[in-house]
């Protein structure tokens, strides 16, 4: 699987998802700006000794990936999404995309691709998760979906 992160802010949550990616076999895709140095303590203390098992790729902004990318699908996690996270069939090759820890995803983006955005279910008047429990849920679903391949 491949997430991606369009401008994460929090090293910490990256660090967790860096570690997720890496006991999952993800590629972690990082879209800049960052909200941090990727030399950070609280990056790499988040990522523990996972660094050496992970897959990173950086991007200058998302068209860069995406044009990178142009047969591959593209899922945005998003509240705004119609679709559950459930109500989709992952493969292998999909990109998960979550957006910044403030403001989600670019509303020019969603609206691009409503077609693709999908959302964690959460009872009314709460914002949202945190990021790295929310890449945790749908890649674990989709992994789930796949038959955890390579997992023990």
């Amino acid at each position: 699987m491949n997430i991606v992160l369009v401008e994460p802010e929090i090293p910490a949550n990256t660090g967790n998802i860096a570690r997720t990616c890496a006991v999952t076999g993800s590629v972690l895709h990082l879209v800049k700006p960052l909200g941090f140095s990727v030399d950070d303590k609280h990056l790499k203390r988040a990522g523990l000794d996972y660094w050496h098992l992970l897959d990173i790729r950086y991007y200058e902004n998302f068209q860069e990936l995406k044009a990178k990318y142009p047969a591959s699908r593209f899922y945005y996690v998003t509240t705004k999404g119609k679709k559950f996270y459930t109500d989709v069939p992952y493969s292998a090759d999909d990109f998960l995309v979550f957006g910044k820890e403030t403001a989600g995803l670019p509303k020019e983006l969603l609206e691009e691709n409503a077609e693709f955005c999908i959302r964690i279910p959460m009872i009314n008047n709460v914002r949202s998760l945190n990021l790295s429990n929310s890449v945790a849920i749908v890649l674990y679903e989709a992994w789930r979906q796949q038959g955890f391949p390579s997992g023990t």
